[in-house]
Order: structure tokens, then C-alpha cells, then sequence
């Protein structure tokens, strides 16, 4: 089985956010990979670019048979589902794990570009994140890969008043699920912290290793 995992930050934050899903994991006998992208005022096409270069240079230094995981925290989340609809590595690609992803767009965006439209014309990864905007994104659901993901229903934050459905405080339930995935659960933390958590390191775990929660 495969033991390289790239850890894909999200929206507003930088790779030291992954750091303790890193470290988690590493315990675990992974060897995880953290990126910075540019997940403020960049659209999301803009960091696939950069992750699939980074994909590129990590599959010169592997053996030809062996494979990467990709797990990405909130939009980072997406930026996996964008690189699969586009990359030309497909076949160097194993399991990937989404975290909290809002995966049929952010409640809170939309909302944002209907009252400050200058935010979103500003924070262009906040625009990319509208419902509209993941839509025109034509991400795949089904690639060959399996595909878990993990939500969030612990609403401790104050935007998540603001949702009207189940959430995590950002992200509502109904918009990490998706047709294409392999697996789904939930657990009962919030967005900023559920990838710090050992509860969460545990599942992707088990998910990298059988495809199942």
C-alpha cells in the first residue's frame, strides 16, 4: 500500500495548518507532503495547476508502480476533486480523503457575493467557492478512485447561524456529500478543528488501507 500522502491546506490558510494531521499521520508510518497554495485570492484552476506540478515532480522520485494519497481540509478538498477531473497522472493517484470539502459549493460564499460583492471580487478563491462557480468546474465524480469523505456536524462557529441545514460551523452536510464518493461519515467537531483530531487520522486510515471508514 501506498504511504506518500500530499496534505492540501484550505481556503485563507497555508500548509502549517496540516501540520498536525502531518505529524498524526506519520505516526501511523505515512509519509505526508505538506503544500502552500495560493487559496485566497487565486481562483481554484490556479492552485490545481500548482498541485498537479507538484504531483509531477514527486512521481520522478518514486518507484514506476507506486502511488500517491491526496487529502485535502475544506477547499483543499476541492482542488483534489479538480485535479482529478484534469491531470494527466490518474494512474499515479490512490485513495484520496476530503475533509469537511465543500463539494456543491459554500453557503457562505454565495451569500457573501449577494451582499459584499467586493469580497469576492477581492478573495477571488472565495468566488471560486460559489455554488455556481464549483458547478461550472465540471468535477468528475467517478474517476476509478476511491474517494472517502469526512464532515463536520459540531456548529461552533459564528457564520454557521447563517446555514440553515446541519453544519460545521462553514460547511453544510449536504454539500460535502456527492454522488461519486466511496464512503461518508460524520463526526461531531467543527471545520477549524476536525483535522487536528486522532478521531479523524484513525478514518483515513482505515480508509487508505480498505476503502472504507
Amino acid at each position: 500500500m501506498s504511504k506518500k500522502i500530499i496534505l492540501i491546506h484550505g481556503y485563507n490558510k497555508k500548509s502549517k495548518d496540516m501540520k498536525v494531521l502531518k505529524n498524526n499521520l506519520e505516526k501511523l508510518g505515512y509519509e505526508g507532503v505538506l503544500v502552500d497554495l495560493p487559496l485566497t485570492f487565486k481562483e481554484i484552476e490556479h492552485s490545481t495547476n500548482i498541485l498537479e506540478s507538484i504531483i509531477s515532480e514527486m512521481i520522478q522520485n518514486i518507484e514506476s508502480d507506486e502511488k500517491i494519497h491526496l487529502v485535502g481540509h475544506s477547499t483543499g478538498g476541492l482542488i483534489i476533486r479538480h485535479v482529478l477531473t484534469t491531470t494527466k497522472y490518474l494512474d499515479r493517484i490512490d485513495k484520496c480523503v476530503l475533509i469537511a470539502t465543500p463539494n456543491n459549493g459554500s453557503e457562505l460564499a454565495d451569500i457573501a457575493g449577494r451582499i459584499i460583492k467586493i469580497l469576492t471580487s477581492i478573495f477571488k478563491t472565495l468566488k471560486s467557492l460559489q455554488s455556481e462557480n464549483i458547478k461550472a468546474l465540471n468535477l468528475k465524480d467517478n474517476h476509478g478512485i476511491e474517494i472517502g469523505a469526512i464532515a463536520g456536524n459540531k456548529q461552533n462557529l459564528f457564520l454557521g447561524k447563517f446555514l440553515d441545514d446541519k453544519n460545521d460551523g462553514r460547511v453544510t452536510i449536504n454539500s460535502v456529500k456527492f454522488d461519486g464518493l466511496k464512503d461518508f461519515v460524520e463526526l461531531p467537531y467543527g471545520h477549524k478543528d476536525i483535522h487536528y483530531q486522532l478521531e479523524t487520522v484513525e478514518l483515513i486510515d482505515a480508509f487508505l488501507k480498505n476503502g472504507r471508514f
